[in-house]
């Protein structure tokens, strides 16, 4: 049973994300916040798995409010839920250390899959955005960057593999870029998490982005279909 708190600053939008998530017997809604103040303060006494959090709230929004979730390291897992996709705050929401960024208008059952891909241990950024956030926040015009150090620690293929978690491509389509089974995907990516001391896909997209690894314009394209 994955436990949920739900916080946003509609009582309309928190009821209608309530009744989508009860639609799951796996996930049960221990709680709801009007803001992230409210969240702050919900968490440390509910200890939900996962925190579903909207970005613009008064008195402490979304992004604060992660900042000080992730901050406590209690274990819960941020996923951000905002109808704003290309909200300035959300590059700096993942940088705070959620897990995930998915839009309100995404289908019930793709809000349903993010919680529980997000309180699995994997990070996600909705397909339909992952590109644009990229470009609006990794690719503004700025000094050259100085590679890190842990970037040395990877093998070539391991390079490779960061490459596409940047791209957004998931280890299946990792196993098919790459020619590669799945189980060996699913090997390399832990592999590059662990070297690079990230929790999660959505750091590597950072990272890969912030070190340099990877421009906006040579985004790896997903394999067709």
């Amino acid at each position: 049973m994955t436990r949920v708190l739900i916080v946003d600053d509609q009582p309309l939008v928190r009821a209608g994300l309530r009744k989508i998530f009860e639609a799951d017997p796996a996930l049960e809604i221990v709680g709801e916040a009007p803001n992230g103040l409210a969240a702050v303060e919900s968490t440390a006494r509910l200890r939900p798995d996962v925190v579903v959090m909207d970005i613009r709230m008064p008195v402490l929004d979304g992004l604060e409010a992660t900042r000080r979730l992730t901050a406590e390291a209690g274990g819960e897992r941020i996923l951000i839920l905002t109808t704003f996709d290309l909200d300035e705050y959300v590059y700096e929401a993942l940088r705070a250390g959620a897990s995930g960024f998915m839009l309100k208008d995404a289908p019930p059952e793709d809000l349903i899959a993010a919680v529980r891909i997000v309180a699995g241990g994997e990070g996600l950024l909705a397909p339909a955005v992952t590109k644009r956030v990229i470009e609006r926040f990794a690719g503004l015009p700025g000094p050259e960057p100085h590679p890190p150090a842990e970037l040395d620690e990877l093998t070539a293929r391991e390079r490779e593999v960061l490459a596409l978690l940047a791209g957004g491509l998931s280890n299946a389509e990792i196993a098919r870029q790459l020619v590669i089974s799945d189980g060996t995907a699913k090997t390399h990516v832990a592999r590059v998490l662990g070297k690079l001391g990230l929790r999660d896909r959505v750091q590597a997209v950072i990272f890969a982005y912030e070190s340099g690894l990877t421009r906006v314009s040579d985004r790896p394209g997903r394999p067709r279909r």
